[in-house]
């Protein structure tokens, strides 16, 4: 008895507005509809849809585990509207049909055959390019089209509309966007123009009012975010200019740790950056505020700035960045407090506070219990901690040449061996395809056959992996006891008059992360194999923990 033929289908929309249109859905209607023409039925399972994902990416959550599924085994066809459903570029339509075409799986694009012969591959191609080719013409167009239509004074480039607003677009409009004032929402922009361009509050006084007000802010949120009033004071768009182009999309740049709850891979791997104010594109809208409430606004808000007791922003505190907590893996950020007098002297103190301590960041409840610590004493010890690695680089030169004996436990093949057999394995799975493919054994034969053969190429590719990266750290480690000893001496010598930003460099060069425990405090290091070198892309190595001093109920490890 023949088994049934496995189908599954991929669709894809790249914009947030497609995938709220739903127009997906007419991918998957016409992917229906072949493969009922071919006589075969579809489940919901096998219907893998990444909607609001780009194209020029392979990450997407939905191509994960159709890739997964192929892996494994268990799809014999599969349906794709049209090859730039699949990828724009035509180097990653090339990867993942080969690929799906070494799983033993048919491609089919509802727009063209695939494979049927050269010149069917060939037309694949120059379509793939051609994709490409307008996905670039079409960005650089959309660019210069808004730009233009920006220096117009069209609203409709800006595609919304801050608090106080409503966006009307050119369809409901007559063919002309607008920006349509909401009463309630344009009376509580005044209310806080008023209370800090008048009245001289502070963002968290305005923050703790429209708390206990129960205003709503756009979202429906009845607890308001310094962030939030922040922006609308600094919105120009209240005083009857708004602005376009204020920032600009770079590649993702490097980031100091992932940041708690988002992917390691967003939907669009970029940065925003902002752009000087003299670049912006001014825009016409209705104004809620005067002018000269919105000049005293920002008056206000400089005047608050310079009065500030805090550095500029990126450097306030020596370990800011690298103090997360261990419990619910927010970041630790510092807070000062106000003076408070102790025998007759004012003193100040700082601390690191965890952002799951903060009630209003969470609806008025905190998500975390764990303790605040003095900034003064925990930068203390962790650059004791650092002084002290440094004061003893054979410490460090130790441990590497202890990871660099191999381990006796276990006898490991060589590389080049599991290579060698890697390549059999892979040659063994071509040929047999081929049998399968001539006829020279049956199907039933064919599958748990080939599913044993990908499963050993499997173990044997994660062994091969494994072993290059421990020749990578191998030689890496063999460089870094060569180098390690002079760099430790280099710095050690000016460890005792090194001033603030001094310590704070080889602080953040040196420590990985510091972890807050109920009881106790982890600092994690990291050394590179080039500590002259600024490049925070390098591997890190990790030491061995061991316990410390202890500081205040808590420890500092290593």
């Amino acid at each position: 008895m023949m088994k049934p033929t496995q189908v599954a289908m991929y669709a894809r929309v790249s914009s947030e507005q497609q995938a709220e249109a739903h127009t997906v859905a007419s991918q998957v209607a016409a992917v229906r509809e072949r493969v009922a023409a071919d006589g075969l039925t579809i489940s919901e399972a096998m219907q893998f849809l990444d909607e609001g994902y780009s194209g020029a990416t392979l990450i997407r959550p939905g191509l994960e585990r159709l890739r997964d599924v192929i892996a494994a085994g268990t799809v014999d066809r599969l349906y794709v509207h049209s090859p730039d459903r699949l990828a724009r570029k035509y180097a990653y339509q090339v990867i993942l049909v080969e690929e799906f075409r070494q799983a033993g799986v048919e491609v089919v694009f509802l727009n063209r055959a695939l494979g049927r012969s050269p010149e069917d591959d060939l037309l694949l191609q120059v379509q793939g390019m051609i994709a490409e080719y307008e996905r670039a013409k079409i960005i650089e167009r959309h660019r210069r089209g808004k730009r233009h239509a920006a220096r117009a004074g069209a609203v409709n480039v800006l595609s919304g509309a801050p608090y106080g607003y409503r966006y009307i677009s050119k369809y409901e409009g007559g063919g002309q966007a607008r920006y349509e004032i909401v009463p309630d929402e344009a009376r509580l922009v005044r209310q806080v123009f008023d209370w800090v361009g008048r009245d001289r509050l502070t963002i968290g006084e305005v923050c703790r009012r429209l708390t206990q007000a129960g205003e709503r802010t756009r979202t429906g949120k009845t607890v308001w975010d310094r962030s939030v009033v922040w922006g609308m004071l600094k919105n120009p768009a209240y005083q009857g200019t708004a602005a376009f182009g204020k920032t600009h999309q770079e590649p993702l740049h490097p980031r100091l740790r992932p940041q708690r709850g988002r992917p390691l891979q967003p939907r669009r791997a970029v940065s925003t950056v902002d752009v000087p104010q003299e670049e912006w594109f001014p825009i016409p809208v209705p104004a809620l505020v005067e002018p000269e409430v919105c000049a005293a606004v920002q008056e206000q808000l400089r005047e608050n700035q310079r009065h500030a007791r805090q550095s500029p922003r990126g450097a306030l505190y020596l370990l800011q960045g690298l103090v997360q907590c261990q419990h619910c893996g927010y970041a630790y950020y510092g807070k000062r407090l106000s003076p408070s007098a102790r025998k007759g002297k004012p003193r100040t103190y700082a601390y690191y506070r965890c952002l799951g301590t903060d009630a209003y960041r969470f609806g008025g409840e905190r998500i975390c219990q764990n303790t605040q610590v003095r900034t003064d004493r925990l930068d203390v010890a962790v650059w004791g901690e650092v002084c002290t690695l440094l004061a003893h680089p054979e410490r460090l030169a130790e441990e590497y040449r202890r990871r660099l004996q191999p381990d006796t436990r276990t006898q490991r093949p060589a590389l080049d061996t599991v290579e060698a057999h890697l390549g059999k394995l892979r040659q063994g799975l071509a040929r047999l395809i081929d049998s399968y493919a001539e006829g020279l054994i049956d199907k039933h034969e064919f599958e748990p056959r080939i599913l044993r053969v990908r499963r050993r190429i499997a173990e044997v590719d994660e062994q091969r992996r494994q072993l290059a990266d421990d020749a990578a750290q191998h030689r890496e480690l063999q460089l870094i006891i060569g180098r390690l000893e002079d760099f430790a001496s280099t710095v050690h010598n000016g460890l005792e008059e090194a001033d603030w930003a001094r310590k704070r460099e080889l602080i953040r060069a040196l420590v990985k992360r510091v972890e807050v425990a109920p009881n106790e405090v982890n600092v994690v290091f990291r050394i590179d194999p080039h500590p002259e070198v600024s490049n925070p892309e390098k591997k890190s190595l990790q030491l061995c923990r061991g316990s410390g001093e202890p500081l205040t109920g808590q420890h500092i490890s290593a």
